[in-house]
């Protein structure tokens, strides 16, 4: 299989892309392959993969994958499932085997609701905020060496939906992270229709007020196609939450030297929920994650560690603000 490294250094730039505050640099592999899964999305429409609660009592961190495509089906790092007892977002990206039923890494994103208001999940047309995932990033691979557990600190979730609330004014009564992304939504709009993917690309790299602060990679155009709104979504709503009084220069020299960072990160390696190997990207600036499987990177997610509000590089911080009944709700 291709290394890490191997698969960034021979990553080319396309013409870069601008709405506002954000920038996108679309990454090009030259020899793309077609992929042998479903995305999430397309397997649930088909009707052959339900995600549902572990069982009747619910387990936060956990939620059943049931697919009974005749194929693999992704499901990415970050992507939000609404519905049941509360919404969730992947803690990591999972390529779940065919006609198999797996459990899956989740955290809750919505934290004043505990009560099923359906009997399985909806896939949302979001990813969860950038600066949320590389946090979580951070604290899954800490879970992982620790323990071999895939969870990152639930509380730290909560928290940085709520202050990211009171800033952006979005309001929910049950703490919900969807009323972010209902509250912005015709200007993350915008953003959607200010990008559209490249020929060859299969990757994103995205920069505010001209900083590179993260990408996505996948072993096809047309995973990153399908995938690209919910990726704009997610840095979209760092764009917004930044507030730039002006847009800095976008540099691609910041986004190159973003990707040699994660090209020269350690790599851990750990066998994979579903098909495949889980890798972990670490590095003292940067924090990310990947799936191999066979002889390919399925996908591939790296962040700079936001060391302005005083997260470090387990992505944790240093004062919690969640609530006893928050605190109870996650030992479900």
């Amino acid at each position: 299989m291709a290394s890490v490294s191997a698969v960034l250094q021979a990553i080319e730039f396309g013409k870069t892309q601008s709405h506002e505050n954000l920038s996108l640099f679309p990454l090009l592999t030259q020899d793309p392959v077609e992929p042998e899964y479903w995305l999430l999305d397309a397997a649930l429409e088909a009707g052959c993969a339900r995600v549902t609660e572990v069982d009747e009592a619910g387990s936060v961190p956990e939620l059943a994958f049931v697919n009974t495509c005749d194929s693999p089906v992704l499901l990415l790092d970050g992507e939000e499932l609404v519905g049941a007892k509360q919404n969730r977002i992947l803690n990591l990206t999972v390529l779940a085997p065919a006609h198999k039923t797996i459990v899956i890494p989740v955290s809750c994103v919505e934290a004043g609701r505990w009560q099923a208001e359906s009997a399985e999940f909806m896939s949302a047309d979001r990813a969860h905020f950038a600066a949320g995932r590389a946090r979580k990033s951070a604290q899954v691979s800490a879970s992982l060496r620790s323990d071999g557990s895939r969870r990152s600190d639930q509380s730290e979730v909560w928290n940085d939906i709520s202050e990211r609330a009171a800033r952006m004014d979005a309001r929910s009564d049950t703490s919900a992270a969807a009323a972010l992304y209902e509250t912005h939504r015709s200007s993350l709009e915008d953003y959607c229709r200010a990008f559209a993917p490249s020929e060859h690309q299969t990757g994103a790299l995205f920069a505010i007020n001209g900083k590179a602060v993260g990408f996505d990679l996948f072993d096809s155009p047309s995973t990153l196609a399908s995938l690209l709104p919910k990726l704009v979504r997610s840095y979209a709503l760092d764009a917004i939450d930044a507030n730039a009084q002006e847009v800095k220069t976008r540099k691609e020299s910041d986004a190159k030297a973003l990707i040699a960072e994660a090209a020269q990160a350690s790599v851990e390696r750990f066998p994979a929920i579903g098909e495949g190997e889980d890798l972990r990207l670490r590095s003292e600036h940067l924090s990310g994650g990947a799936l191999a499987v066979e002889d390919r990177l399925v996908h591939l997610c790296a962040f700079r560690l936001d060391r302005g509000n005083g997260m470090n590089s387990r992505g944790y911080r240093p004062t919690r603000l969640v609530s006893a009944s928050r605190r109870r709700r996650s030992r479900h």
